[in-house]
C-alpha cells in the first residue's frame, strides 16, 4: 500500500517561471502610455505638412483608457498570485532582476503565467499603438489638455524610471506598479474632457 501524502497538491509541481520576464513587459506597457508626457514639449516643433491619422481621436482616446484599465488589472492579478509574480517565497528579498526564480509551483499556476504571458503582450502593443495615436492627435491640435496633465503623465514615467533604477524588490514592483497604472487611467479619463469637438 502505497503512503498517502498530506500535501498531495504539492506532489506535481513545476519549475517556476521567471517573473520579472512578465512583470518587465507590463511595466513597458506602462511606460509607452507615460510616454504621452513628452508631446507637451516635441509637439512644438511640428511641422505642417505632416500626414494626419485617420482614426478618430475619442476612439483613440477611449481605447487607451480601456487598455490602461487592462494593465491595472494585470498589475492586480500579479498582487492576487505572489508565488508566481510578486517576490513571495526564497526571493522575497532579491532585487529586481531576471532568474530570480519563487517556490515551484502547480501546473496550473504555469497555466496562469502563459495566459497573463499573452494578455501582457497585447497590452504592450495596444498601449504604444494608443498613445502614439493619443499623441498625434495632441499634435493636430484634436486634444487640447491643460499642462498638468502632461506633468502628471511625467511624474509616472519618473516612477517608472526610479523602479528601474533602484531596483527595489519584485514585490516593490508589483505594488508601485499597480498604483502607477491606476495613476495612469485617472489622467487618460482626464485627458478625455479636453477632446475638441465639432
Amino acid at each position: 500500500m502505497s503512503k498517502s501524502h498530506p500535501d498531495n497538491e504539492d506532489q506535481d509541481t513545476r519549475m517556476p517561471p521567471d517573473p520579472f520576464a512578465a512583470v518587465l513587459p507590463a511595466l513597458s506597457a506602462l511606460g509607452a502610455i507615460a510616454s504621452i508626457a513628452a508631446i507637451n514639449w516635441a509637439g512644438e516643433s511640428k511641422i505642417a505638412t505632416r500626414t494626419r491619422t485617420k482614426r478618430k481621436t475619442g476612439a483613440a482616446l477611449r481605447d487607451l483608457e480601456t487598455c490602461a484599465m487592462g494593465l491595472v488589472e494585470i498589475f492586480r492579478r500579479f498582487q492576487r498570485h505572489p508565488r508566481v509574480f510578486a517576490g513571495e517565497g526564497g526571493q522575497a528579498a532579491a532585487p529586481l532582476k531576471f532568474g530570480v526564480h519563487g517556490q515551484r509551483i502547480r501546473a496550473d499556476a504555469q497555466r496562469l503565467y502563459l495566459q497573463l504571458m499573452n494578455d501582457i503582450a497585447s497590452m504592450l502593443v495596444l498601449a504604444a499603438t494608443n498613445a502614439f495615436d493619443v499623441m498625434t492627435a495632441i499634435e493636430d491640435g484634436d486634444i487640447d489638455a491643460p499642462e498638468e496633465i502632461f506633468f502628471g503623465f511625467g511624474e509616472e514615467q519618473d516612477r517608472l524610471n526610479s523602479l528601474i533604477q533602484s531596483r527595489p524588490t519584485l514585490r516593490v514592483v508589483v505594488d508601485t506598479g499597480t498604483e502607477i497604472a491606476e495613476r495612469l487611467v485617472a489622467l487618460v479619463r482626464e485627458m478625455k474632457k479636453y477632446q475638441k469637438t465639432g
